[in-house]
């Protein structure tokens, strides 16, 4: 039985019959180990089965439960209301800021996809490599695995677009998942995929564009701290103009 009730805020909002989202609250009753998740399967299940949101895995590695909980991105399987408690008037759960909303509290991520998509996230043969065997496998150091791993572990769950003022203003800031992968991939001592990269990288909307907030390294569930990888990018993306200006070739 649950010990206790909170106030649970849901923003509504169906794009074909709504002017703008508006507010719906319920009294959800919870435990210690009760989630933001499991409030709204509770809200879905007893008041409003009409209420959308986006889900799959429920352990924070799928990264579809993306959504704003008073104001801050989160990943709704790994908040949990008993982090709320002193809040008098609840929590209010709202789609991920910056992208558009479909219907409540699903929004369309398909920015975020293509920008991941544009940069390469895979392994690209060098020339060296490139007709290597199946059979043979790459040689890589617990040395050279550590440098970027940190960075491989995102779950492009987006909560880092929401927390970016940047991308908040500009949408062709490739942005700070993107821009973490693109770093991780090229630092990977098994990729020789760098050279199509780079232009991404230093493009206006590259890692030149980001301000050094470093929000989106304090919201990121994962611990990837993509503000530190665009730094990084950065310095990259620096040493690489100074080598084509005395090398052009």
């Amino acid at each position: 039985m649950a010990e206790k009730t909170m106030k649970v805020t849901v923003v509504r909002y169906r794009p074909e019959q709504d002017d703008k989202p508006w507010e719906q609250t319920f009294e959800v009753p919870y435990i210690k180990e009760t989630s933001v998740l499991e409030a709204l399967f509770y809200i879905k299940d007893h008041f409003e089965p009409s209420l959308s949101f986006r889900w799959s895995c429920r352990m924070a590695v799928c990264g579809s439960c993306g959504m704003m909980v008073n104001g801050v991105p989160h990943l709704a399987c790994k908040t949990f209301l008993r982090d709320y408690e002193g809040s008098k008037n609840g929590i209010t759960i709202a789609p991920l800021d910056n992208f558009p909303v479909e219907r409540d509290l699903v929004v369309d991520i398909s920015d975020l996809i293509e920008k991941i998509e544009r940069i390469k996230p895979y392994i690209i043969p060098s020339a060296k490599d490139k007709n290597m065997p199946l059979t043979k496998a790459y040689r890589q150091t617990p040395q050279q695995m550590e440098a970027y791993r940190q960075f491989a572990q995102c779950i492009n769950c987006g909560c880092c677009y929401a927390a970016c003022p940047q991308y908040k203003i500009n949408k062709d800031f490739i942005g700070p998942a993107a821009l973490t992968l693109l770093y991780r991939y090229n630092i990977d001592n098994r990729d020789g995929g760098q050279a199509q990269r780079m232009p991404f990288l230093n493009a206006e909307e590259g890692v030149w564009s980001c301000t050094f907030v470093g929000y989106c390294s304090e919201v990121c569930p994962k611990h990837v701290d993509p503000s530190s990888a665009i730094q990084l990018g950065k310095k990259m993306s620096a040493t690489d103009y100074v080598i084509r200006m005395f090398k052009p070739e």
